[in-house]
């Protein structure tokens, strides 16, 4: 499994959908803590880094300034 490093405003598709129906998060917040913010409704959720990084599925898109 590669190693994927995770920048603000990155976009990601999770491998569950929020219950609005939007499975795109983007990331506000990085440290030990994932601040990700619901693509669909807006929700905002603090999640533990391992818990984020089994349940991000794929990276959607990134800033220009950090690819």
């Amino acid at each position: 499994m590669a190693f994927v490093r995770y920048y603000v405003g990155d976009v990601v598709q999770m491998k569950k959908s929020h219950p609005c129906g939007s499975d795109k998060w983007e990331v506000k917040r990085i440290g030990t803590d994932f601040l990700i913010v619901c693509k669909g409704c807006g929700h905002q959720l603090l999640m533990p880094r391992p818990k984020f990084e089994k349940a991000a599925k794929k990276l959607l898109s990134r800033l220009p300034e950090h690819e």
